[in-house]
């Protein structure tokens, strides 16, 4: 609870810009699925991650040594950065979470009422467009 607290009272957002598109594609998908909010965000999380790497590398670079203890030498950050979404990948599949959106019921043919769905935000490291949204959610099936 203190930790969802701090995550949304915004107070941590101040002085900078934040990132809920990850969680706006995952309220689309539950808008057409039978799905939790944390069933969609493993499903589609991967998949956005990868489409917004190139524009924040640098974090996502750190975040991979500083959490998942990926060693920088010898690597460039593009190595280390997928490195940590690896790791990330398969910490969640270890844990038993579903990793598409095809074992949440959604179909293929929902994906342009699920785009239409997707509200996007400013902010983060890159704005998706619907092409950018319809990339993600079809990687994520």
């Amino acid at each position: 609870m203190w930790t969802a607290t701090w995550a949304l009272n915004t107070l941590v957002a101040k002085g900078k810009t934040t990132d809920w598109t990850v969680h706006m594609l995952g309220q689309a998908v539950a808008a057409h699925t039978d799905a939790t909010h944390g069933m969609t965000l493993a499903a589609v999380s991967m998949p956005y991650y990868r489409r917004i790497l190139p524009y924040g590398l640098k974090k996502f670079a750190r975040y991979a040594v500083n959490v998942w203890g990926v060693n920088p030498e010898g690597k460039t950050q593009i190595k280390v950065a997928e490195e940590g979404l690896l790791a990330m990948e398969e910490w969640m599949k270890k844990i038993g979470l579903t990793m598409n959106l095809t074992a949440l019921g959604a179909t293929e043919q929902m994906l342009d009422g699920i785009v239409k769905s997707t509200l996007i935000m400013d902010g983060g490291y890159k704005v998706l467009d619907e092409n950018d949204v319809r990339a993600v959610l079809k990687a994520s099936f």
